[in-house]
């Protein structure tokens, strides 16, 4: 094995241990969205290990940090198994957009692309996926909706609430982890890839 797949997997792991700390950081947005659902930056350190190494290791961060959330989470593994589905979507769709254009313009529209792939496609996972099995281990659908519609009573069924609250919830929270990437990117990324901002060789 080459030593940057061995750097990759190596601080793929270290990324993970942090966005694992970083879901600890999760806090709710009740006025916004139901409390049940949190707002987190544990995405960042996949995003950024993905623009360093690849999609592949970015999810990997993914799964890392939520198995490592398995063993306090609250939710019988539903919240990690949504939560590593959403970031996959918005790491690997970034990944991938950034392979084609390897510039700051490439990243920033990879993210974008990632952001809006995981917005439209939390509203499949959590229709299909994820709330039925939340809902089998938390009291049924009913209580799920009725959540939704105490904050808005034209929430009446399923599909309205993930339109109406969960789409641009994820938007939001896909651009967050953006613009702090953005932020960092440039300092980290020579330090993730040879331990040393000056030293390159």
């Amino acid at each position: 094995m080459k030593k940057s797949q061995l750097r990759a997997i190596a601080v793929s792991g270290i990324m993970g241990a942090i966005g694992f700390v970083l879901m600890l950081l999760e806090f709710p947005l009740s006025f916004l969205i139901p409390s049940f659902i949190k707002f987190d930056f544990s995405e960042l350190p996949a995003l950024i290990t993905t623009y360093t190494f690849g999609p592949v290791y970015g999810i990997a961060v993914c799964l890392i940090k939520n198995l490592l959330h398995l063993f306090i989470g609250s939710t019988s593994g539903v919240g990690e198994l949504s939560n590593f589905l959403l970031g996959a979507a918005l790491v690997g769709i970034a990944g991938v957009v950034y392979r084609f254009k390897r510039d700051r313009k490439g990243a920033l529209l990879g993210a974008l692309a990632g952001t809006v792939f995981m917005a439209a496609f939390s509203i499949v996972s959590n229709y299909y996926v994820v709330y039925p099995i939340y809902a089998q281990f938390f009291g049924g659908m009913n209580n799920i909706i009725m959540a939704y519609k105490a904050l808005l009573p034209a929430a009446d069924s399923l599909l309205k609430c993930l339109v109406i609250f969960n789409l641009p919830f994820n938007i939001v929270k896909g651009l967050a982890d953006t613009v702090l990437c953005f932020l960092i990117y440039k300092k980290l990324s020579p330090i993730l890839k040879y331990g040393s901002s000056k030293n390159k060789g």
